[in-house]
């Protein structure tokens, strides 16, 4: 029935770079997403007048407005997620505010063309759960499963081997996912920031405490641990093999 049919990606990007709008869209609906773009506030209250997008792609370094000030306004009546792009490394004010403000993610220009659909897609996975319909996301996973742990990721449940709940706070739970997402791979505490939305202390060092608290739930002897593993002066690394359900 047609009510069963998933919606498509619809990614709205808001960039003042003709350029980089042209190259950004051309990529995207070659991966089978659509796409509009938007130039500045005038066009992009338009587009989302016109219908809701899955997703806003907004750089904050427009030429004659403040992109900050734009996703402030979105965010006042909206949850859309939004993904904010930077111009610079060095730009970390820009993107920890972004991040106070509500964005979901952010890339830093010149970024890979890839790693912004991966973006994209996680974001979009952490903003459907426990929603109804949903953008249809190619190779959807409904969940995890590792070591004879299972994670249920539409009802956001836990079950260890045995079985049995194991309660998750919302940041565990992000986190959780981010790294069963990258199994193997190295995640900066940056990287696990961004994934867990806890923003209430933008030091790195609060991931360590939220890394802490998972251990304890995982591992059998935390203190050895063997699921998520320290990798020095990087960040952290789930060790064990994932399957998607």
């Amino acid at each position: 029935m047609s009510g069963d049919t998933p919606l498509p990606i619809r990614v709205l990007i808001v960039d003042d770079d003709a350029g980089m709008r042209h190259m950004l869209m051309e990529y995207l609906t070659g991966q089978s997403l659509e796409a509009d773009c938007a130039s500045g506030r005038q066009e992009m209250n338009a587009y989302l007048a016109a219908g809701q997008p899955s997703l806003v792609l907004l750089d904050l370094r427009l030429d004659r407005e403040d992109g900050l000030d734009l996703l402030r306004e979105l965010r006042a009546y909206s949850d859309l997620p939004v993904i904010i792009m930077t111009g610079h490394r060095r730009d970390e004010i820009d993107r920890v505010v972004g991040l106070e403000l509500g964005a979901d993610d952010y890339i830093t220009k010149p970024f890979g063309l890839r790693e912004l659909l991966a973006r994209i897609r996680a974001v979009l996975r952490r903003h459907q759960t426990g929603r109804g319909t949903a953008p249809a996301l190619e190779a959807e996973s409904r969940g995890y499963r590792f070591a004879g742990w299972m994670i249920d990721q539409r009802r956001r449940i836990l079950t260890n081997p045995a079985g049995e709940p194991v309660p998750l706070t919302k940041g565990e739970f992000g986190l959780l996912l981010a790294f069963l997402e990258a199994p193997g791979r190295p995640l900066s505490r940056e990287q696990l920031l961004q994934a867990t939305r806890v923003h209430e202390d933008i030091f790195d060092r609060s991931i360590d405490v939220q890394v802490l608290r998972l251990r304890r739930k995982l591992e059998v002897d935390p203190s050895v641990p063997n699921a998520i593993r320290t990798e020095r002066g990087i960040g952290y690394s789930f060790g064990l093999k994932v399957e998607p359900l």
